[in-house]
């Protein structure tokens, strides 16, 4: 039985610290370093994106965003980029880009991680500058050189 297609909108979820660490996660299973923050994509159309945001924190990371000195906030940002051509097979026919959302999560120092096996194998805070760097993802990079700039209007 095939599983339903993916559906191409979906979810970066850059968590941080009030002193602007950034936790970065690493997937398992391709033999690449590949660091990020977490993604994910929405489960159903009608699934609202902050909920996809809520959902995939928990999931990849153990962290409720609801915790006292938790924030979610949208950054009000989309990439839209193109879709490996490893992963096409999970989407319907046609499908070759995703759209993303950037959404932040400020945690409180010392918040503690607890990663999905299946998909990540290690995780790390750094500071936003070298978490930049660290990142495989050019949004990624991206939305952590923006760090500062959403914070400060918070």
């Amino acid at each position: 039985m095939q599983r339903p297609w993916k559906i191409p909108e979906s979810v970066l979820v850059l968590v941080h610290t009030p002193a602007l660490d950034v936790l970065l996660i690493r997937r398992t299973g391709d033999g690449r370093e590949h660091w990020q923050s977490v993604t994910g994509s929405r489960e159903h159309r009608g699934e609202p994106l902050a909920r996809t945001a809520r959902r995939e924190v928990a999931e990849e990371t153990g962290i409720d965003t609801r915790a006292p000195g938790c924030v979610l906030s949208d950054w009000a940002l989309e990439n839209v980029y193109a879709i490996w051509p490893e992963w096409l097979h999970r989407y319907a026919p046609g499908v070759w880009c995703n759209r993303e959302r950037v959404f932040g999560l400020c945690v409180p120092a010392g918040t503690p991680v607890q990663l999905s096996p299946r998909e990540h194998d290690a995780f790390e805070w750094l500071p936003w500058q070298r978490a930049a760097a660290r990142c495989f993802s050019a949004s990624n990079a991206e939305a952590c050189l923006l760090l500062p700039r959403f914070t400060a209007r918070a």
